[in-house]
Order: C-alpha cells, then structure tokens, then sequence
C-alpha cells in the first residue's frame, strides 16, 4: 500500500470509530467535558451491552431518583455525584440547595476495583439530562481517570422547548428511547455511605 492509502485508511477509521458516538456540535456548555467522550442513552446501552465485563456504568442521580422516577436495568452501580442538602435552600432554582458526595471518589474506585478495573477503563456516567454526568466526569478528570463518558441526555432527557409539551422531558434520554428500566432497586448496586 502507498502511503496514501495508509492516511485515507487512517482517515476512513477515525472517521467510522467517531460516528460512534454522540453528535456534539450543539451540546450546551455545561454538558461540556474535558475528557469531550460523549454517548446518547441509546449508544450507551449499546457499548454496555457490548464490552460489559470492560465497563463500569454509573448512575450518578440520588437515591430518591432512582426508586421514584426509574433505574436502567444494566447499571452496575449508583454513586450519587450529590445530594439534597434539605437544610438549605436555592432561592434562584426553587429547590433544595445540592451537595456534593465527598465519597464519590473512594466509592467510585473500590467499584472499579471490584469489577476488576482501573483508572483507564471505560466509566459511564448518567443522570437526569445530562448536568451531573458531565460535573461528575470533570472531577473525576482531575484524579487521572481517563476514559470517562457522559450520557448527554440522561436517563429522562431533555426538556421539549416548543408546543403543548414545553418544558416535559420527553426529548431523548434513556426512558423515551424505550430502553430497559423499571423501578424495582437492586440492593447490591446501591450506594450506602
């Protein structure tokens, strides 16, 4: 092979193994990450579907999320990014002000360990739409974890902005993509610190 058919394969697989993953040109700039590995609930149940045994999947919303609204089937854990701090309260959100987990880390670490994986394994994250999954992979960025990906439109997805549904999630994310999840908590995968 010339050198030119090496970089046109070159290109043609950067390209192929790109197309993989979400389409982030139009992501809003706090589901931005420094890691910029980003996957739709669908893709993300695709690649955990794939490569199980080499991923750890994280759901990263509170423990009330889970048993109210729903849980994916195939999450390996949930360790909540943060928590209602039901003492105070943010005037500017109408809503319980958020803390963040100081175990996140350690938690997050001894579920590697237990599956068998470090710091460069694949971690997903996912929460609600897409916020806390992308805070929680720029925090874990800092501690050298390296191949950390962001479920962009979370378990309930998106906001619609127009129409008699303005304001619902019902956009994208991980329940309007009809993929599996119930209600039903497995012990084993939930956080307890």
């Amino acid at each position: 092979m010339s050198r030119i058919s090496y970089v046109c394969l070159f290109i043609l697989l950067l390209q192929t193994s790109n197309a993989a993953y979400a389409d982030v040109s139009k992501l809003p700039p706090y589901k931005i990450t420094e890691h910029q590995l980003y996957l739709t609930a669908q893709q993300a149940y695709e690649l955990k579907t794939k490569q199980e045994d080499d991923v750890l999947f994280v759901d990263v919303r509170t423990r009330p999320e889970l048993e109210f609204v729903g849980v994916p089937d195939i999450i390996d854990v949930n360790i909540p990014y943060a928590f209602n701090d039901l003492e105070q309260w943010d005037s500017e959100k109408n809503r319980f002000k958020k803390k963040l987990n100081r175990n996140f880390i350690a938690a997050l670490d001894a579920n590697l360990k237990k599956k068998g994986l470090d710091k460069n394994s694949k971690i997903i994250f996912m929460c609600r739409a897409g916020r806390r999954s992308a805070l929680a992979s720029n925090l874990i960025h800092e501690f050298g974890y390296t191949n950390v990906y962001s479920v962009i439109d979370g378990f309930e997805g998106d906001k619609i902005e127009d129409g008699p549904e303005k304001g619902k999630r019902k956009l994208n994310g991980w329940k309007n993509s009809g993929l599996p999840w119930g209600y039903k908590l497995d012990k084993e995968k939930m956080y307890f610190k």
